[in-house]
């Protein structure tokens, strides 16, 4: 049985410079993460946190880092007992241009089975690309009220 993954592709007015800058530099991602901070040096085999308010939610440890056109990490969410206690699951990211626009796709897979992650992640996802890509091509992300789960623990 295959194991379930969640992929999504994006179309962001901008250059895979720009959007790499957007995914990888702290005060970037906080404009659009719904208020939380992705903290690396983005080399390979370097531990990444992604938080909010101070308190680590995600421990990451980045796996590829070919900028600006893929970069992976192994994540795991800490922030709740029962997916702490998960393997970690593998994100990332290939970033194509296409003229004056850049192709994202972000894959999250090797969930382990039953997990906990997936829901959480499929709901987060969605909502966090959206707002990243808002705030590239205008200025502006959504706002952080968009829902009652809008945190680094819904994505």
């Amino acid at each position: 049985m295959t194991k379930p993954e969640f992929v999504y592709v994006t179309y962001i007015r901008t250059t895979p410079e720009k959007l790499w800058q957007a995914l990888t530099d702290a005060e970037f991602t906080r404009q659009y993460w719904m208020n939380c901070t992705l903290r690396s040096d983005w080399k390979v085999g370097s531990k990444m946190t992604m938080e909010r308010d101070g308190k680590v939610m995600n421990e990451c440890t980045v796996t590829q880092s070919e900028p600006p056109y893929r970069l992976a990490f192994d994540w795991l969410s800490v922030f709740d007992d029962e997916m702490r206690k998960e393997k970690p699951s593998r994100v990332s990211y290939l970033i194509e241009p296409h003229g004056d626009i850049v192709k994202l796709t972000v894959t999250h897979q090797n969930f382990a089975e039953g997990s906990a992650t997936l829901p959480s992640i499929s709901f987060g996802w969605p909502m966090v690309l959206a707002s990243l890509k808002s705030y590239l091509e205008t200025g502006q992300a959504l706002p952080p009220d968009l829902s009652a789960r809008t945190s680094c623990e819904a994505a």
